[in-house]
């Protein structure tokens, strides 16, 4: 018994393995075109990140953090930004070494995070918080608010690029690319500019419009790149008619 069932597990085996090798061989035997596709889309970031800290040391204690947090909340609220909504403490920290050789206050520091949504309004919140005293404002990171949503746009164009190429090049040759066989999808990649780069810029503008200089130029931000690409295999057949029949061959 244990014989037979040896016997008939083999016998399985080397069935499949006839059927894949079968397959694999009518694959290689039939005419196919193997192209590549390429998409990319240039976007401007709509999620702006900017850090903020307050800091009692740049005004020698004059002013307490919370009085220039009033007067920041104050300053952004008049150019249309929703504290609450688009601010948030990111930390808090004392400064206790001026403590112990002062022995008469503690000068504390308040670290934020403001989200804009437009170069337009990064500006004018620049301006805003210049009005407000505070000049340790940077910009953090960027993004895009439907990013998933546009990768998949691209990613559409990049397979609608390779049916495009597998069909001009299977015409040039008298043929036809037809359904799909293969797809190979290489995933995204997105090219963002240097943050650092414009935040150094917009710091220097800011630096020189405290110092009386011309007011602060229109800031623009550089495009995000989103790249993809897929490669792809589509089945041939002729494009000419035989014999007058009407039909392709």
């Amino acid at each position: 018994m244990k014989n037979l069932m040896v016997c008939t597990a083999a016998a399985l085996l080397l069935f499949s393995a006839n059927i894949v090798s079968a397959q694999e061989k009518n694959f290689i035997d039939t005419p196919y075109i193997e192209v590549t596709g390429k998409a990319e889309m240039e976007v401007v970031p709509d999620e702006i990140y900017v850090g903020i800290t307050i800091n009692e040391k740049d005004n020698k204690g004059k002013v307490s953090v919370d009085q220039q947090e009033q007067e920041m909340f104050k300053q952004l609220k008049e150019i249309g930004i929703d504290v609450e909504k688009d601010l948030v403490v990111q930390d808090m920290s004392s400064d206790l070494q001026s403590f112990f050789l002062r022995k008469d206050a503690i000068l504390t520091s308040k670290s934020y995070q403001l989200k804009v949504n437009s170069a337009a309004q990064l500006g004018k919140a620049f301006q805003a918080l210049q009005a407000a005293g505070i000049s340790d404002v940077r910009i953090e990171r960027t993004d895009i608010s439907n990013i998933d949503e546009l990768r998949q746009e691209v990613r559409v164009k990049a397979i609608q690029a390779a049916k495009k190429n597998a069909e001009v090049l299977a015409e040039a040759i008298g043929q036809k690319a037809r359904w799909a066989i293969y797809i190979q999808d290489y995933g995204f990649n997105m090219r963002p500019y240097s943050n650092v780069m414009l935040a150094k810029s917009t710091r220097a503008t800011m630096d020189e419009a405290v110092e009386g200089a011309a007011p602060m130029p229109q800031l623009e931000f550089q495009k995000i790149k989103i790249e993809h690409s897929v490669m792809a295999r589509f089945i041939l057949g002729t494009s000419v008619f035989s014999n007058g029949s009407g039909k392709e061959k």
